[in-house]
């Protein structure tokens, strides 16, 4: 997916790299290495911006990996292998945890779990043809609504930088993982907490609630690989289990559920690794789990790539392993009719290439057994080291076009099209009767690295609309700061475009609005999902906005910036930044959006916001 290393931080990723030569190949990690391998040249110096490493000793262990994960460290820390970042946060910090949220955030006695009104959102999409539209009964807003939209209330994830959580909602209570591994019910109406169950690592895939029996689970991943189940209405743990033994396993697509069974798409932080020239470069394989959802035992793998063997060795001497890549970053579509399952996949990370990175995949559900493959960008072999030319850079590395968003099954005129959006800034039609022929294709973006579609299109039935990041960069002032923002271009990136399902012609474009006034870390880029109910479209920016455009012909209905502080139900102090990743969730008369996607350089944030009509 997304594995530019920008700017920011770009120096400091200069003293990682050149201190991974002298780490230890074998035995545990040792925090104390690790720290004055990689953080003592800008921790034992003096410097207004950098704190301390005495200040980090008064911190929590919890909190500097939460901080090392997702925090204001994440793009410096992410070529570290997770089990280098627990030992440095043990080596630094004290035990125990950060205070949990305060008694004031809870609902009151006799505010129950689940008890609102049946308009729901449940995974990535309300349905499994992951299409990412909530109908009028559901939504109960109309386009006319929209435009009176305000806030209802604003949650704070304390200690966090980033919102990346996909919110799931059933029932008025709202059930939303974290950066910091809480994963919180909060009431739909009020923001107010009903319980909070902490997960191993980072929690960004949207919970699917499923039937278990008598009672209501809810099943997720985390950001190192773990899967859980959770009975919904106390946030008791019924099981979890680690689906993929490599480190740098990262679950970041919900998961589809049919007929009891769970299917688990995992993807990968390798692709960062090998920015450093020692790690031998690359051995993650992309992979559907599928599990029973009563107990987490498993029913069948299906890997997109054979197992890695060893190839060579790089100019430095480093030996280099392949295949490897082709993660699923995205929600799997489900086909019942077909009996299939139909993922998108990612680049290869090293040779050899394969036929099953970046395309389209038909698994069967009963078996996991590859149906057909449809690859839309042959031998696209990249990971980070590109970036910069490094050793682990593979030759004729590809342009990292894969997928990131999940393809939708849709119909037109008498036939079934199955859609998906790349990086490359293309959207195809392909049909899922002939082994996903393309039936068309449409350009909507100039696409690129971080171009493209991202995380998620959209369609009413009608029509399907798709939104690209193509974020610009400018070049770095020769004295920027080492850890300074990220120089957006405030001109370049963004748009949203309607194409006919039919043959994927274009309806209207909807261009995108420049930065105003420009400000460090915003673009207009919109690589986030995007959200459709009847007349409206939700897209938001890395500007901070989140627009509703009418799907009659783009125009823009209703715009609010989230880019600014807000007083939080949960006390916590609350600032909105860029957003990306995840969309808004529409149900009940109400809208939830994340705020806050530092990631690629964009602004910080640590809010969850809900928007509806006026009292």
């Amino acid at each position: 997916m997304r594995t530019v290393i920008p700017v920011l931080g770009a120096v400091c990723m200069l003293l990682v790299t050149a201190g991974a030569a002298s780490r230890l190949q074998t035995g545990p990690a040792r925090g104390e290495q690790i720290y004055t391998q990689y953080c003592a040249s800008c921790h034992d110096q003096a410097s207004p911006r950098i704190p301390p490493k005495a200040a980090l000793q008064t911190l929590t262990a919890s909190r500097i990996l939460r901080t090392l994960d997702f925090g204001v460290m994440m793009n410096v820390a992410y070529p570290i292998r997770r089990d280098e970042r627990e030992a440095v946060a043990r080596f630094l910090g004290t035990a125990g945890e950060d205070a949990g949220p305060s008694p004031a955030s809870f609902c009151r006695a006799g505010r129950q779990v689940m008890a609102g009104a049946p308009a729901n959102w449940t995974g990535w999409s309300p349905t499994p043809a992951n299409t990412r539209y909530q109908p009028a009964g559901a939504a109960r807003l109309t386009a006319a609504d929209v435009g009176r939209l305000e806030l209802k209330w604003a949650f704070g994830f304390r200690g966090d930088v980033t919102a990346f959580a996909a919110p799931t909602l059933v029932n008025g209570t709202l059930f939303v993982g974290s950066a910091s591994g809480a994963v919180q019910a909060l009431d739909a109406a009020s923001g107010c907490l009903h319980w909070v169950f902490q997960a191993n690592g980072p929690v960004r895939a949207a919970p699917v609630a499923v039937s278990d029996g008598g009672r209501l689970v809810l099943v997720f991943g985390d950001q190192i690989g773990w899967v859980y189940a959770l009975d919904a209405r106390s946030g008791a743990r019924v099981w979890m289990r680690r689906i993929e033994d490599h480190e740098a396993t990262r679950l970041t697509g919900a998961p589809a559920v049919h007929d009891g069974i769970l299917f688990m798409p995992a993807a990968s932080w390798e692709e960062t690794r090998a920015i450093d020239p020692q790690y031998p470069c690359c051995t993650f394989r992309g992979s559907v789990t599928a599990l029973r959802v009563r107990d987490g035992s498993e029913v069948w793998k299906r890997y997109m790539v054979d197992a890695p063997v060893k190839t060579g060795a790089t100019r430095v001497g480093t030996e280099t392993f392949g295949p490897s890549g082709a993660g699923i970053w995205s929600t799997p579509t489900l086909d019942a009719a077909r009996g299939v399952l139909y993922v998108t996949t990612g680049d290869n990370y090293s040779h050899p290439a394969t036929l099953t990175s970046d395309a389209v995949v038909a698994l069967d559900l009963k078996s996991g057994r590859i149906v057909w493959t449809q690859q839309t960008t042959p031998k696209d072999v990249y990971n980070s080291a590109c970036g910069r030319r490094g050793a682990n850079c593979p030759e004729d590395s590809g342009p990292d076009h894969d997928y990131g968003a999940a393809a939708m099954l849709l119909r037109a005129d008498g036939r079934d099209v199955l859609v998906a959006g790349q990086k490359s800034g293309v959207v195809y039609g392909l049909d899922p009767d002939q082994r996903g022929r393309i039936l068309w294709q449409a350009r909507v973006g100039e696409g690129g690295v971080n171009g493209g579609v991202q995380w998620g299109m959209a369609s009413d039935g009608r029509q399907i609309y798709a939104s690209v990041s193509d974020v610009g960069r400018l070049p770095a002032a020769p004295d920027a700061p080492p850890l300074g923002d990220a120089q957006f271009d405030p001109t370049r990136g963004g748009g949203l475009t309607a194409l006919r399902i039919a043959d994927g012609g274009k309806v209207w474009f909807a261009a995108p609005r420049p930065c105003d006034p420009p400000r460090p870390g915003c673009s207009p880029a919109q690589p986030g999902a995007l959200t459709a109910i009847p007349g409206v479209v939700f897209s938001g920016s890395m500007d901070g906005h989140l627009r509703a455009f009418s799907t009659d012909d783009g125009r823009v209905l209703w715009d609010v910036d989230t880019a600014k502080t807000f007083t939080t139900v949960n006390g916590v102090e609350g600032k909105g930044g860029s957003l990306d990743g995840a969309g808004p969730v529409v149900a009940g008369g109400m809208v939830f959006v994340n705020s806050g996607y530092p990631r690629f350089g964009g602004m910080p944030g640590n809010l969850l916001l809900a928007f509806g009509r006026p009292d």
